[in-house]
């Protein structure tokens, strides 16, 4: 990837000596709203931290004072001039296909195998919603904002909202967000378990996502890759399919390099040293 190109996003490694990234969101003037590059440029950037073995966690984060103020209406409107014809069922199928694009671009968060921590502050409206539900861990600021907004705009949200939230807040709390897209704060968000913790300041929360970034860094990339893949895909098994899952999953990766390392450290009382994925 061309990272140089990106209108969008920008990818950062604050410390050469760190595996931790950050990817931003890069409109700042524009509150980091969501245009159609984004959703072309987001998939990319991923892919490509993906598989570059120096990364090992995934800092997303908004430039500016915004983490994402929703979906740009210049590309809402947008959307419908493209889709529209007089064919309403061809032009029904077209739209279609483009909404499963926007799907993919937001699941391509979970389908890549690096944790990605949200770092949050400012408004994180719509479709900003939709980003951090599909990340792995959430951390804001208490003054952040959040809306489920799309019924004001009179749509359904549909980029994994209406999906993912249920299971993080409980249907209850998550249906009320949704049906009234009423604002909510960073310290709301805590009591409802949306994000982990919620900090006073900015730097204080930059200071504590880069510590929970690097802690887990630091630990075999094996075992966190796989830890990450095993509660995704037991999110929908049940009970006995997801044991069964991550006993053929680890018959695969469990006897490596990385556990005789862990354990020779603890034993050494040393930090381990593991390699590259």
């Amino acid at each position: 990837m061309e990272i140089e190109k990106c209108k969008t996003l920008k990818i950062l490694q604050p410390n050469p000596k760190s595996s931790v990234f950050y990817l931003y969101l890069n409109r700042p003037s524009q509150r980091n709203a969501l245009s159609s590059d984004f959703f072309t440029e987001l998939p990319k950037a991923l892919h490509y931290l993906d598989h570059n073995p120096q990364v090992n966690v995934i800092v997303l984060s908004g430039a500016g004072g915004h983490f994402c103020s929703g979906i740009d209406l210049n590309s809402l409107s947008s959307t419908f001039k493209d889709h529209s014809s007089s064919d309403r069922g061809r032009s029904g199928e077209k739209l279609r296909r483009h909404i499963l694009g926007l799907q993919d671009a937001i699941t391509a968060i979970e389908r890549c195998r690096k944790p990605v921590i949200a770092s949050i502050q400012g408004a994180c409206i719509g479709g900003g919603v939709d980003i951090i539900t599909a990340c792995d861990i959430r951390l804001c600021t208490k003054d952040a904002f959040f809306s489920v907004k799309e019924v004001d705009l009179a749509i359904t949200s549909d980029l994994g909202t209406l999906q993912r939230l249920p299971s993080i807040v409980g249907y209850g709390n998550a249906i009320e967000l949704a049906l009234t897209a009423r604002r909510f704060s960073g310290l709301e968000a805590k009591e409802l378990g949306l994000v982990s913790r919620a900090f006073d300041s900015k730097h204080e929360l930059d200071e504590a996502v880069w510590d929970v970034a690097e802690a887990i860094a630091a630990k075999s990339s094996l075992a966190v890759i796989g830890t990450k893949a095993v509660l995704l895909k037991s999110r929908d098994l049940t009970v006995e399919q997801g044991l069964d899952y991550v006993a053929t999953r680890n018959a695969a990766t469990l006897l490596s390099n990385d556990l005789h390392e862990a354990v020779l450290a603890h034993i050494q009382k040393r930090k381990p040293t593991f390699a590259k994925l």
